[in-house]
């Protein structure tokens, strides 16, 4: 893909795009994601639609002093130009064993389709990677197209179904390490 990120501790940066710790200050731009219902159909039962600003706030404190086990890590994702928080980007250890890592990415639904979900979600295959991770996931429900989508340009590979995570039936996509970077067929890059 020939994408450039630069991991700097906590942060993320790519060619269009700074991963960074969430704040409490970032409620407003977060509702815009965990309020759209076109966002969080796709998260339930792990998270619902945040109903207001007040329990926006209360859940970025939560996420701003959880101590997740590294490489474990949430991020706000936020343009380079101008700054303007644009999405979320997750690697977290996926239930009920918390053996599978998992790469997750919501946008605001106005940020759609302009490739930003891919770059986050590469950037955090590149960190998860440099952590020493060997391999990540993606649990995708089966009618989710644009998550299916995203997973495969990032370079997933479709591994199966299974119901083992969230109590869903849904799709799994798998990427390694050697297979990072590689060309994805029939796919163009989004640099």
């Amino acid at each position: 893909m020939g994408h450039q990120v630069v991991v700097s501790g906590d942060r993320i940066e790519t060619a269009r795009l700074v991963l960074r710790p969430w704040t409490v200050e970032d409620a407003p731009a977060a509702l815009e994601i965990y309020g759209a219902e076109d966002v969080t159909r796709w998260l339930s039962p792990a998270m619902e639609r945040v109903a207001d600003l007040a329990h926006m706030e209360e859940l970025l404190s939560r996420w701003s002093s959880e101590e997740l086990e590294p490489p474990q890590r949430r991020w706000a994702v936020e343009l380079r130009d101008g700054g303007t928080l644009v999405g979320s980007a997750t690697l977290r250890a996926l239930p009920p064993g918390h053996e599978d890592l998992e790469v997750g990415w919501q946008l605001a639904p106005a940020y759609w389709h302009r490739g930003l979900a891919t770059e986050a979600a590469h950037a955090v295959a590149h960190f998860a990677f440099e952590c020493g991770a060997e391999e990540l996931f993606s649990v995708v429900r089966p009618r989710n197209v644009r998550g299916i989508a995203t997973a495969r340009r990032i370079g997933m590979e479709w591994v199966g179904e299974t119901d083992k995570y969230y109590d869903l039936r849904l799709q799994v996509y798998r990427l390694r390490k050697a297979d990072l970077d590689l060309p994805v067929p029939g796919e163009r890059p989004i640099a």
